[in-house]
């Protein structure tokens, strides 16, 4: 059944406009008056709803039901990554989104090919949280994952508190790690995860030794040297697998 987000509130038995964005949507699929859809506004569950009427620029529904679905993995992880070139960036928030990732980071780094900034990086912002937003639509999660605005990896490791909390995770990939990954718990912890991710050219010796300063741990994948957007989905899959979230 197709789904789609409204960041509204949304009461059952109400009559409302859906906005252009959806209403685009309904008309590339052909939907009719009668037909059944599923909303979600991102604060959990979700509502079926029967569209009403379908104009060449507006749509109309009837909110049913709501129900308490959740498909959210049994831990918070927060993937901070170093902003990869081309559409690359936009594959692997994509695919974070389906594989369970609660919100995202994406950081300039010494070797970023890409770089970002004023208007450019609002740009890009507003573009993964649409990305964000139609991934949910597809694999039925009801919360929208937070997309961070762009930040240098400097000033975010510098917001961040010194040590990790009790419970808390912070992970940090390195072709250099003497830990594997094979070494982390067969649980999630019960505190936050952070998955803190190189571009590209990876991160410099500084950004790792900064980054351990502030409770990393460096972990490797093996002897072979994965792309970055190899790298993140590899990890949260196995994460998923290990951790049950699958």
């Amino acid at each position: 059944m197709p789904r789609f987000f409204v960041g509204t509130s949304l009461t059952p038995d109400d009559i409302m406009q859906l906005p252009d964005d959806v209403t685009r949507h309904i008309q590339v699929l052909r939907l009719q008056p009668g037909d059944s859809i599923v909303l979600f506004n991102g604060d959990g569950g979700e509502f079926s709803a029967e569209l009403v009427e379908v104009e060449r620029r507006s749509a109309s529904v009837r909110i049913r039901e709501f129900r308490e679905i959740e498909v959210e993995a049994p831990y918070h992880l927060t993937l901070a990554q170093g902003i990869a070139g081309g559409d690359k960036m936009d594959w692997l928030i994509e695919k974070a989104v389906e594989l369970g990732v609660s919100s995202f980071v994406p950081l300039t780094t010494t070797r970023s090919v890409v770089r970002l900034s004023g208007e450019r990086a609002q740009r890009r912002h507003a573009h993964w949280q649409g990305i964000v937003r139609s991934s949910c639509e597809q694999c039925g999660r009801n919360r929208l994952p937070d997309v961070a605005p762009v930040r240098e990896i400097a000033t975010w490791l510098g917001a961040l508190p010194r040590e990790a909390e009790p419970g808390e995770m912070r992970l940090l990939l390195s072709p250099r790690a003497s830990i594997s990954f094979t070494a982390l718990p067969s649980s999630p912890p019960p505190g936050r995860v952070t998955l803190l991710i190189g571009p590209e050219g990876g991160f410099s010796a500084a950004e790792e030794a900064a980054a351990t300063s502030h409770g990393f741990t460096a972990v490797g994948l093996g002897p072979r040297v994965l792309r970055t957007e190899t790298a993140g989905i590899a990890v949260l899959a196995a994460l998923a697998a290990r951790w049950g979230a699958w």
